[in-house]
């Protein structure tokens, strides 16, 4: 349990540099909740915000509360998030009746400098991915643990239509990867998740357009073709803003 007493708010974000160093380690939880209240002075006056899913995403919703006023509706990257933000009194709408989300604000399983990243360990890439394709500014949110040099450390989940299960993966077992079927789990769209490891991941931007090419697939997790515009990455010297 995070011990509120430990938090302040974060008055500024200097980017390309981090705050002022903070005087006590910083736990995981401490570092998403710090990023969420950064991604704050992203939300737009008026228009549509997309809101991502995850852990991180949900400190972001829990401090929406606040500025729920600033915008007119949001858009929600999974039915858990829809829920949520309706807990707070915040419309939610379907994604087809906008033309345009303004800022979309969503956590990361790995993200790089360059803000390609996989996402998807929580099963909604699918809509994840489909609601960062509308927006018009991608904000990632994520602590320092998730920041690496080359992607792929994290398994990549690939969502699937049920029947292609098994041709799938025998398919991406020839790209070199080691799929894992994700029992027990079902996605908003009532599909299925593969979970792939020791894929090669030195040129996502081509994998990702590899896989997604593999009849059966719906999507996979790698946003390197759409990936972040701003990256909000909580640090133990404070939030560091990192820009494509």
């Amino acid at each position: 349990m995070v011990n509120p007493h430990r938090l302040r708010p974060l008055s500024c974000v200097v980017y390309g540099e981090a705050e002022a160093p903070y005087d006590w380690p910083m736990t995981q939880d401490e570092l998403k909740q710090a990023v969420a209240r950064a991604a704050l002075d992203y939300v737009p006056f008026a228009g549509v915000l997309g809101v991502g899913s995850g852990s991180t995403a949900n400190c972001f919703i829990a401090e929406l509360g606040r500025v729920k006023h600033k915008f007119d509706v949001a858009v929600a990257s999974s039915e858990e998030t829809a829920r949520r933000l309706k807990a707070l009194g915040i419309e939610v709408v379907d994604l087809n009746s906008v033309l345009e989300v303004e800022v979309y604000v969503d956590g990361a399983d790995e993200v790089t400098r360059d803000l390609a990243m996989i996402k998807g360990g929580g099963g909604a890439l699918t809509r994840e991915k489909i609601v960062a394709a509308v927006s018009r500014t991608f904000v990632c949110i994520a602590d320092e643990s998730k920041l690496v040099d080359v992607l792929g450390r994290f398994p990549l989940p690939v969502e699937v239509i049920p029947m292609a299960r098994s041709y799938v993966a025998r398919e991406l077992v020839k790209l070199g990867g080691e799929p894992e079927w994700r029992q027990n789990f079902v996605t908003d769209n009532g599909n299925m998740i593969l979970d792939v490891y020791n894929l090669d991941m030195l040129r996502p931007g081509e994998l990702e357009t590899t896989i997604n090419q593999i009849a059966g697939v719906v999507t996979n997790g790698l946003f390197a073709r759409r990936g972040a515009d701003v990256l909000l990455l909580g640090t133990g010297d404070g939030v560091r803003t990192i820009r494509r």
